[in-house]
């Protein structure tokens, strides 16, 4: 995937850092980083060099530690496929006439606190309705190439854009619906809306890099298998066999591996976001 010669998003927020345990505070710090929060601002901002106040810590301590070169680039090449969602679906809403409202991206280490909650590394990327903005610890990353066997760049970009897809879904109104059936269905019902959603996104990932292909030219050779691949590691029979031995459709959340590169594929193919509403219009067992 070529990317190095595009523009970061600027609506980014990187909070790698201020996750559990990840800030050394020494004298006064605790009560710098409680005014932080209580004024809904970075810590950090009212902290110098190494998380100390910004009077300074003890002579020798603190000091701001060296950036991992490898991390770096991970969270450029994240900023900028960010910034090229935003370029691709501003066009698109324009396209129907509508203002595409852009998100924030959140980089954080360890855990991070939304609008939807606290939430640590172990639920991975995702989106808030509540803040509008999509949260990525850059470790999860590793674990897509060492734990799911889903490595490479545009890997990363589908698990990108899928989460920004969900932003779509909620300026679209799909996700209202979503919402609302999960307030007044069962829990089976509500599964399967949740499934609709998920391969909704998947499918928007997919019309998103159509797009931004006709835009940038940015595949390389295997870089679409690499999406299908990271879409068919995830998909949830794959993981239910892979951690319990046995799968369980009732209990399916995202859709099974082949439902996800489906719809991918169906996103990539058309371009067309106007047929996203298909994935409510047809009946379950069609997904």
């Amino acid at each position: 995937m070529k990317w190095e010669d595009r523009e970061e998003s600027e609506n980014v927020e990187d909070r790698r850092g201020i996750g559990k345990g990840a800030i050394a505070i020494g004298g006064g710090g605790i009560i710098i980083v409680i005014i932080a929060l209580l004024l809904g601002i970075n810590p950090q901002q009212l902290m110098g060099p190494g998380g100390q106040g910004q009077g300074g810590g003890a002579p020798g301590q603190g000091g701001e530690q060296p950036k991992d070169p490898a991390e770096e680039k991970v969270a450029h090449f994240t900023k900028v496929v960010f910034g090229d969602t935003e370029r691709i679906w501003t066009e698109q809403f324009q396209k129907m006439g509508k203002e595409y409202i852009k998100p924030k991206l959140v980089l954080f280490t360890g855990e991070v606190q939304s609008a939807c909650g606290m939430a640590d590394a172990a639920v991975g990327p995702f989106y808030c309705p509540g803040d509008s903005q999509v949260y990525i610890d850059l470790a999860f990353y590793k674990d897509m190439e060492r734990q799911l066997n889903a490595p490479g760049d545009f890997a990363r970009a589908y698990v990108v854009a899928h989460e920004v897809g969900h932003h779509v879904q909620r300026l679209l109104g799909y996700a209202d619906r979503v919402d609302n059936a999960r307030r007044t269905g069962s829990k089976v019902e509500a599964n399967n809306m949740s499934v609709r959603l998920e391969l909704q996104a998947d499918f928007l990932a997919g019309v998103w890099a159509h797009h931004a292909q006709e835009k940038f030219d940015f595949l390389e050779r295997g870089d679409i298998e690499s999406a299908l691949n990271a879409a068919n590691q995830i998909g949830d029979d794959t993981l239910q066999k892979r951690a319990r031995g046995r799968v369980m459709p009732d209990s399916f959340t995202h859709g099974t591996s082949a439902q996800r590169t489906k719809w991918f594929k169906e996103g990539f193919r058309t371009g067309d976001i106007k047929e996203a509403s298909q994935l409510f219009d047809l009946n379950y067992g069609q997904l």
